[in-house]
């Protein structure tokens, strides 16, 4: 793996956590677990029985199983997109996909920052259950339909994850599922504290703005490709330090 690739592994991984903090997912987040565990929210919170806490943090990992079959297999998926589109073009067309997708996600960091509005990313498409299919495969179900859902936070920062993807194939579903741990341990850690969610939810906002200039950053360093010398610089920087501490 190149320097570039292992920096882009752990922007990924930022990516998730920020889908995650977003105000299109962090304030609902105790009343989808209210509802694939079929109780209040208010006895979630109130109820500190290790039985109950064993059976929402399953009920989690279940709803996770299904968020993270939809997300990667739209990462497999883009990925053998881009190597097929890459291999039908002639010349440089690694440069170009990758200048594609800098601007790509210079326009989403715009839109994630809340400083471009864009009518149709505002839509949600998420898919809605009357009832909640019983059990924990229902609970699985339920996350596919959220994951399916076009939110106006997730689907730009997703959407970002998967055209990077298919400007570098061979990373591409590595980098998906690094956005699916992102996403994934925020929201099982907060299982257990759902109390705290008060507190994040009140600088949400601010922690968009942050994440979508992290998102213009990384866009300009792909469209003038200097995203590598970063990454090398960083490298140097890192193992310079644990060089120097060794010694």
């Amino acid at each position: 793996m190149t320097a570039a690739a292992d920096l882009t592994v752990w922007l990924a991984l930022g990516a998730g956590i920020l889908s995650f903090l977003s105000p299109c997912t962090l304030p609902i987040f105790p009343a989808y677990l209210s509802y694939i565990t079929g109780m209040s929210v208010k006895e979630l919170k109130d109820n500190k029985d290790m039985k109950i806490r064993s059976k929402l943090l399953i009920h989690s990992v279940f709803f996770l199983l299904g968020v993270s079959t939809v997300f990667i297999g739209l990462g497999v998926g883009i990925s053998f997109l881009g190597q097929w589109i890459q291999g039908m073009l002639t010349g440089d067309s690694g440069l170009f996909i990758q200048r594609i997708a800098g601007i790509f996600i210079i326009i989403m960091g715009l839109f994630v920052a809340g400083w471009l509005n864009i009518s149709s990313f505002m839509k949600e498409k998420r898919m809605q259950f009357a009832r909640k299919p019983a059990g924990y495969f229902g609970t699985i179900f339920v996350g596919m339909g959220f994951a399916a859902g076009w939110t106006p936070c997730i689907g730009p920062i997703f959407a970002s994850i998967l055209v990077v993807a298919a400007s570098n194939p061979a990373q591409g579903t590595l980098y998906t599922i690094m956005y699916v741990i992102g996403f994934a341990l925020p929201f099982l850690i907060l299982t257990f504290f759902l109390g705290s969610t008060r507190l994040i939810v009140r600088y949400s906002q601010k922690i968009m703005k942050v994440g979508g200039a992290v998102m213009m950053l990384m866009g300009v360093l792909l469209f003038t490709g200097h995203m590598t010398r970063l990454s090398n610089f960083l490298l140097k920087a890192v193992e310079g330090t644990w060089l120097s501490n060794l010694g």
